[in-house]
């Protein structure tokens, strides 16, 4: 038997009342009574019991009526009718107004009653635990909508942020362009570019992929942008060349980013060029797919040896390389892996041999690449996408 229930009875009939009361008190309900339907509604209201009890056939305020109004204070509280054998229309009527269910007078089987109101008493039961589950719904529904929205503004204020530390999407030094386009696949974007003077004939530039999506990624293009501004402030200062070794500085990353315990790694190319000497020097940690490097009418995948992924390994070791003598059509274009997720060859070397093919067959403009790829129109992309090109013009 469910656990035992506050329940009202109203008849008119005190002997049937009587009995009743009897009863379900000592099958261990607390049971309150009532004489007439006007003294039961304002008991009903004082009480607020489980499960109602009434008769259909009372003077002055009939059992139906005393349903309609119990009906529109709760709706959800289970009233079983009492009716005579002569009166069934009454029954069709009370169901028709949300009675639960019906006894016949005289109640002869006591345990038809019991069975009745355990029923009755069981789907209220279920009743108030979805009303529960539905305000709690809701409530966590709109807590929901309120932290969306309260994360929506820390994502627009994080991607403003992070829109301020990137360099303008063009810059010139000496004969040399660079671009860069970025198409975050959420607000914030865990792929980042960079490129800025250190002196007058050397500029920095890298282009880092940081594993993941969203804030905790973004957070890690963060730390690179204030490490390069220490590596720089530390050159001027004190002439400390960190910053103008590739390898010194992704083997700084790499430890920074182990410290920080956050579980990110991510895969960069760090350059430094040199617009007098026309060299190039490099590192590369993991990145994929590498850098495209045109010159002499030639196209193909910059050398890398080693490149293993910056934050993964305390012990990793960054190599580093530079390319002298670059020449009057030298141009080196960087993407991030997102534009892999794009292309809709199968396998790597194919979506290789297709960057390959569109770096030489263009002027490897930012614009022109992005047209290619058609990436101004994709929408929902699986990857942050970023590009940077470094070109050559007399």
């Amino acid at each position: 038997m469910v656990a035992p229930g506050k329940i009202l009875i109203i008849d008119d009939d005190d002997a049937v009342r009587e009995s009743l009361v009897a009863y379900l008190d000592d099958s261990g309900y607390q049971v309150y009574q009532a004489e007439d339907g006007e003294s039961g509604l304002k008991l009903f209201q004082v009480e607020n019991p489980d499960i109602v009890l009434c008769d259909l056939r009372m003077p002055k305020m009939d059992g139906l009526t005393v349903l309609s109004n119990i009906k529109e204070m709760s709706s959800d509280t289970p009233v079983i009718v009492v009716s005579g054998a002569g009166v069934m229309t009454d029954v069709v009527q009370a169901i028709r107004l949300g009675a639960s269910d019906y006894i016949v007078k005289p109640v002869v089987d006591m345990e038809i009653l019991v069975h009745s109101v355990e029923k009755n008493l069981e789907r209220r039961k279920l009743i108030d635990q979805n009303r529960i589950y539905r305000e709690e719904l809701e409530s966590a529904n709109l807590e929901l909508r309120e932290r969306i929205s309260l994360l929506k503004q820390d994502q627009k204020a994080g991607r403003h942020i992070q829109q301020r530390m990137l360099p303008r999407e063009k810059y010139q030094a000496g004969e040399y362009f660079i671009e860069h386009r970025l198409f975050p696949s959420l607000y914030l974007s865990g792929d980042f570019v960079d490129y800025f003077r250190i002196t007058d004939d050397k500029i920095l530039l890298y282009m880092a992929d940081v594993s993941g999506h969203g804030a905790s990624s973004a957070f890690v293009t963060v730390l690179l942008k204030n490490l390069t501004v220490r590596l720089r402030k530390a050159y001027t200062k004190n002439g400390k060349d960190d910053i103008l070794q590739p390898s010194k500085v992704l083997e700084r990353i790499n430890k920074e980013l182990l410290e920080t315990g956050m579980g990110k790694h991510l895969t960069i190319f760090y350059g430094v060029l040199d617009i007098v000497e026309h060299s190039l020097v490099y590192s590369i940690g993991g990145h994929l797919p590498l850098p495209i490097v045109k010159r002499g009418g030639k196209c193909e995948f910059l050398s890398n040896d080693g490149g293993f992924a910056v934050g993964l390994f305390e012990e990793a070791e960054f190599s580093q390389k530079t390319i002298t003598d670059l020449p009057e059509d030298f141009s080196l274009l960087t993407f991030s892996d997102g534009i892999l997720e794009i292309l809709e060859d199968k396998s790597l070397a194919e979506k290789e041999q297709m960057l390959l093919e569109i770096v030489k067959a263009g002027t490897n403009s930012i614009e022109e690449i992005c047209e290619r790829l058609r990436l101004d129109n994709i929408q929902d992309a699986p990857d942050d996408i970023a590009i940077f090109s470094l070109t050559r013009r007399m």
